[in-house]
């Protein structure tokens, strides 16, 4: 199924059939992949007058309740209402689909006791490439970012000066296979979050960020259509799919 599309003055064209899914799915397992210090997620039927509402219980459906937090517990995209005081949902922000992407692979430089993601890093990776949305690999790459557990071992984050750098290079949608864009343990100041979507001026609505995707070793460096899905939350956050597309050669 070859769908073309027209971007700008270009014609893309993309094979539907062939989706590269880099969302980590939400499990109700303990090694369900995790952060911010909360319990892993939970699946289970729900109990209603003491009858378990399960078909391999005697019912004659599936009725599970789902419990979990978009931000620990899978891949999600954000809006600013994650971090300011009045209420921005995705569901409202967000209302295109589809993104050209630039997917580039980074090793995180080490300054201090930190592992970091640098302006430096993404100029090189970008070059003088224009593209609505940057997918970050880092590395090492590997499907442990599908289970472990992120609490408290401060993991690799962007600087403030990277995150204003794909703001002036008009990147609006930021993906990335970290738990945050920040670091752990910051005292609360958000740099990257903070200069990614221009608090100290005027916000950037339509900028989403989605952190803790996976991008297999499979897929190449390149140019790419993304389809950014998300569930329809009015919430800050909502546990998303993000789907590339490779663009087929002419």
């Amino acid at each position: 199924m070859i769908a073309t599309i027209q971007y700008n003055s270009r014609k893309l064209k993309v094979n539907l059939l062939q989706p590269l899914d880099i969302s980590i799915p939400i499990t109700g397992k303990s090694t369900n992949v995790n952060a911010w210090c909360l319990e892993p997620p939970k699946i289970a039927p729900e109990v209603i007058d003491g009858k378990t509402i399960s078909v391999a219980k005697g019912a004659v459906v599936n009725f599970n309740t789902i419990s979990f937090n978009p931000h620990s517990h899978g891949t999600h995209t954000e809006t600013v209402g994650h971090i300011t005081e009045k209420e921005y949902s995705i569901n409202q922000h967000l209302k295109q689909f589809f993104f050209l992407a630039e997917v580039v692979t980074v090793a995180p430089e080490k300054l201090g006791d930190d592992y970091v993601i640098s302006r430096k890093q993404l100029q090189f990776a970008l070059g003088n490439k224009k593209r609505e949305a940057i997918v970050i690999r880092t590395m090492p790459n590997t499907r442990e970012k599908h289970t472990r557990q992120y609490s408290n071992t401060n993991p690799t984050y962007l600087l403030e000066e990277a995150a204003n750098y794909l703001k002036s290079k008009g990147i609006k949608h930021l993906l990335i296979d970290l738990p945050s864009v920040d670091k752990e343990q910051d005292g609360g100041e958000l740099l990257a979050h903070n200069a990614f979507w221009n608090t100290k001026g005027k916000l950037r609505l339509d900028a989403t960020i989605t952190e803790f995707i996976y991008v297999s070793n499979k897929i190449k460096d390149g140019k790419y259509m993304l389809n950014l899905q998300i569930a329809p939350f009015e919430n800050d956050s909502s546990p998303s799919k993000p789907i590339l597309y490779k663009i087929m050669d002419k």
